[in-house]
């Protein structure tokens, strides 16, 4: 399984970064996928009844039957979990796929389990604390390699709120999640050092010679509360 967590603060998984290289990038930006909000309602309740089904009896559930096929295409996608207090989220877990190799239903029961039982920043989730913690999906176009004349000019090439970011430079790798930046009130040029940072670089490598920047944007389903209602996310 190609698998990363996705925060800017996670602990480097070298394991998952390092195979990321090895698939296929799109030079297109293939925003024609587009998902309704039933179908991300239905990859959220998903999401938590996978991690729910394993936690009782440590079983990884069965694709469904009879989804749709849009459903079963290939895609990148991560799941997040918050701890949900007073109104106030704080991150869980959060792993996923960067890359469209693994059909998406199967993709977020498996990123679902994964953030709750083996994100290495955080201890395992218990079965009682499902009940205070809100569940997000986000599903990724493939990466689009940014080409530029000068290391300068990527600033001008991403945008805050649409685009998620991969650095890699070597065998270094990072992703931070398109509403990372939100979260965090960053600007390009500090989304770019904070990428740089996850993957384990220096802040300022996305100015170094041969270091690559790619971009991906991502369509989010997310519960307002616990087992609430489940929103598109708009950043």
């Amino acid at each position: 399984m190609v698998k990363t967590s996705c925060d800017q603060n996670s602990k480097l998984d070298l394991e998952a970064l390092t195979t990321l290289g090895s698939y296929p990038r799109s030079e297109v930006n293939p925003m024609s996928f587009q998902l309704t909000l039933e179908e991300g309602r239905f990859l959220v309740r998903l999401a938590r009844k996978a991690v729910e089904r394993y936690l009782k009896n440590e079983k990884i559930m069965a694709v469904p039957k009879d989804i749709s096929p849009k459903l079963m295409e290939r895609c990148g996608v991560f799941v997040t979990l918050n701890s949900f207090h007073r109104g106030k989220k704080e991150l869980r877990g959060c792993i996923g796929f960067p890359y469209p190799i693994t059909p998406l239903t199967r993709a977020v029961i498996e990123s679902a389990i994964n953030s709750a039982t083996q994100d290495p920043r955080f201890p395992p989730v218990s079965l009682d604390e499902l009940d205070h913690i809100v569940f997000e999906v986000s599903v990724l176009t493939p990466p689009q390699l940014i080409k530029v004349e000068k290391p300068t000019d990527y600033p001008s090439k991403i945008k805050v709120g649409q685009d998620g970011l991969i650095v890699e430079r070597s065998y270094y790798k990072g992703l931070l999640l398109p509403q990372v930046p939100i979260e965090w009130n960053w600007e390009e040029d500090e989304f770019l050092c904070q990428c740089c940072m996850k993957a384990g670089l220096s802040p300022d490598s996305w100015l170094l010679k041969d270091t690559k920047i790619y971009k991906f944007q991502a369509i989010i389903f997310e519960e307002a509360s616990p087992k609430g209602e489940i929103e598109l996310k708009k950043l």
